[in-house]
């Protein structure tokens, strides 16, 4: 298992566990064709925690996480945020209801600074917008003083003040995925999903990931859904984790228990696991 660094955890499993679930998944099976990417998963999010998933490539992460965003239809199970069920709405109504996530590839415009791509993600979310922006994006003004105030905490809350007037081009790696969770945090979301934010960061940058990434639950309240195959920074950051192996779930508990697993061992270190996707 790969680990890089650590990030202390400030918040005990035992208090983790006691705090109302905010996203509730019971049964959640997901397929393509004749293939099963997600077996039969169930996961309990507590409110101002954070939750880590994570296996190796192949093991149906992204699968998930497109499910409970709404970018793929599951073929069963049920969707609970915040009390209501979710599964028959659209990606960009459970961006309304504060279900707010990151991609792999990134999804910063590129002509635009990095102070607006968090104008452009601020904005109210429609199916026609979000088309809109994908087939032509703009340059916008400075938008209602709700989403300026908006975009101005995400800026602050990811520390990326010194590279607001900068194209992502300009800057590292490291800052280019910090603007992308910050994106994803300009509309005030409730839980916001992180599909590997880690990958391609060395050990300094990943490091520093998990220290803004600690301070959204106890600073800011905002819940984290961490998927990543940093064991460094999951296992430091997570108050709790579930490991997923060829779509079912093998193993679920805190760091240290998840940490001694001999299912979670032999699922990275042996065994061969084909296919590239999460």
């Amino acid at each position: 298992m790969k680990v890089r660094g650590t990030v202390t955890a400030a918040t005990p499993p035992s208090a983790a566990g006691a705090r109302p679930p905010l996203l509730e998944v019971s049964g959640l099976r997901v397929t393509y064709g004749g293939v099963v990417a997600v077996s039969d998963v169930d996961l309990r999010i507590a409110e101002g925690t954070i939750y880590g998933l994570i296996g190796p490539n192949g093991a149906g992460k992204t699968s998930m996480v497109d499910a409970l965003t709404g970018y793929t239809r599951p073929a069963a199970g049920r969707i609970v945020f915040g009390g209501r069920e979710i599964g028959g709405l659209r990606p960009y109504q459970r961006a309304r209801l504060g279900l707010a996530r990151t991609f792999q590839s990134g999804e910063l415009f590129d002509d635009l600074t990095v102070e607006e791509n968090l104008l452009v993600a601020s904005e109210r979310v429609t199916l026609g917008l979000a088309l809109r922006e994908l087939v032509l994006p703009r340059r916008p003004a400075d938008g209602d003083r709700t989403n300026r105030d908006s975009v101005d905490w995400a800026i602050s809350v990811c520390g990326l003040e010194d590279v607001a007037d900068r194209y992502p081009a300009q800057i590292s790696l490291g800052r280019r995925k910090l603007v992308g969770i910050a994106r994803a945090l300009a509309r005030r979301p409730r839980l916001v999903l992180l599909d590997e934010p880690a990958a391609g960061l060395d050990t300094t940058e990943s490091l520093e990931l998990g220290r803004r990434l600690r301070t959204l639950p106890e600073e800011h309240g905002v819940t984290v859904f961490l998927i990543d195959h940093d064991m460094g920074l999951v296992l430091s950051v997570c108050d709790h984790l579930t490991v997923l192996d060829f779509g079912r779930r093998i193993a679920d508990g805190t760091p240290a228990v998840i940490r001694e697993d001999p299912r979670v061992i032999e699922a990275y270190l042996g065994g061969q696991h084909a296919g590239s996707g999460a």
